[in-house]
């Protein structure tokens, strides 16, 4: 690793003060990056997404996705944790602090509201950003995708009615321009792109040539990181000034909920014999959260100044730096876990060996 990338959390955290301090003294500036936006998707955070993951996505093989029919129990973990498990067990940690433990120094009015935003946070699982998560776990691009897509042709069918179950709603109104359009601008349209250039760089300079690509791109994609980071924080720094406490307490039961699920995740795979390529992205989709539909979510439902949304938002707030220490964990305990793993399994095999890297 670089110097760059080996201080990452470093450069995160001064991307978050810079973002909260421009935020809060350039409001007029960032209400307007802000308001560049369709169906609530921000189209400039849509373009840093996409220099985020185009690197990522042009190390992936289509011809080799049918291996990931091997692992189909990491498959089957992640699709347990986001759509059995994180759900109802954010709903749980909702009422216990928010409705319980943290009332007395929540508005009382707004108690509902909270834990309404919390269980739209997680009941739509990541998207784009589980991309990056995995790239730096080291993790398998093909199990990866794969499991992206399969959620995001579910998440079309159950959001709707999980959500309403949860929140005891008989209806919801689902925002689906932004739902299908976020599939769109960070799925399609970028593995699209990687693609075609993909091809052009191999028949062109061959393997070695897309090497060489992947290897100068490789800052580009930190660097959108960061940059998303200060607009994130930028967009909400006069709220994290204004309510410090209210943030402070919300943010505990979804970092409660983030490493509950990582970590299930992570030993489920395990017990099930999964290689450790596939065990990391697995336990990243299973912990982050599909922060834009869940905001656009909130606001649709309860308003822009409601409770809920200022929940989804903390979400956002708190998303990268604790998923990048989830990154850390994964990536320090993996002689833990291979060790606990057959040798042809924790050497890597099938699938894990057709990954570009």
């Amino acid at each position: 690793m670089s110097i760059f990338e080996r201080y990452l959390t470093l450069w995160v955290a001064l991307c978050i003060v810079v973002g909260i301090a421009l935020g809060f003294a350039l409001p007029d500036v960032f209400q307007a990056i802000g308001g560049a936006e369709i169906a609530k998707v921000n189209l400039p955070v849509a373009v840093l997404v996409w220099l985020m993951i185009i690197p990522m996505l042009l190390r992936i093989d289509f011809k080799a996705l049918s291996g990931v029919r091997e692992h189909w129990r990491g498959i089957g973990v992640t699709l347990f944790i986001n759509w059995a498990v994180k759900p109802f067990s954010m709903a749980l940690l909702g009422w216990l602090f928010i409705g319980w433990l943290f009332r007395d120094l929540l508005p009382a009015d707004q108690i509902n509201s909270y834990i309404a935003g919390l269980i739209l946070l997680a009941a739509a699982p990541c998207t784009a950003m589980v991309f990056v998560w995995s790239n730096l776990s080291d993790g398998e691009p093909h199990f990866t995708l794969s499991q992206v897509a399969l959620n995001d042709v579910i998440m079309i069918f159950a959001f709707a009615p999980l959500v309403a179950l949860l929140l005891g709603l008989s209806a919801i109104t689902v925002p689906w321009e932004t739902l299908l359009l976020s599939v769109g601008l960070y799925i399609v349209i970028p593995v699209v792109i990687a693609q075609v250039w993909r091809g052009v760089v191999i028949s062109r300079d061959g393997e070695p040539g897309l090497t060489r690509l992947l290897k100068t791109l490789q800052p580009v994609s930190i660097v959108a990181l960061l940059l998303t980071l200060v607009l994130l924080f930028g967009f909400q720094g006069g709220q994290i000034v204004q309510q410090p406490l209210v943030i402070a307490l919300l943010a505990v039961p979804i970092l409660i909920q983030v490493y509950f699920n990582a970590g299930l995740a992570y030993v489920l795979n395990r017990a099930a014999g999964e290689a450790h390529c596939v065990a990391g992205p697995s336990a990243l989709i299973g912990a982050s959260n599909f922060f834009e539909l869940a905001v656009a979510a909130a606001i649709s439902l309860f308003g822009f100044n409601s409770g809920a949304a200022l929940a989804t938002v903390v979400g956002v707030l708190i998303e990268v730096p604790v998923m990048l220490s989830v990154v850390a964990i994964v990536n320090r305990s993996k002689g833990w876990y291979e060790r606990g793993l057959p040798k042809a399994v924790a050497h890597g095999s099938g699938v894990e060996e057709k990954a570009v890297r």
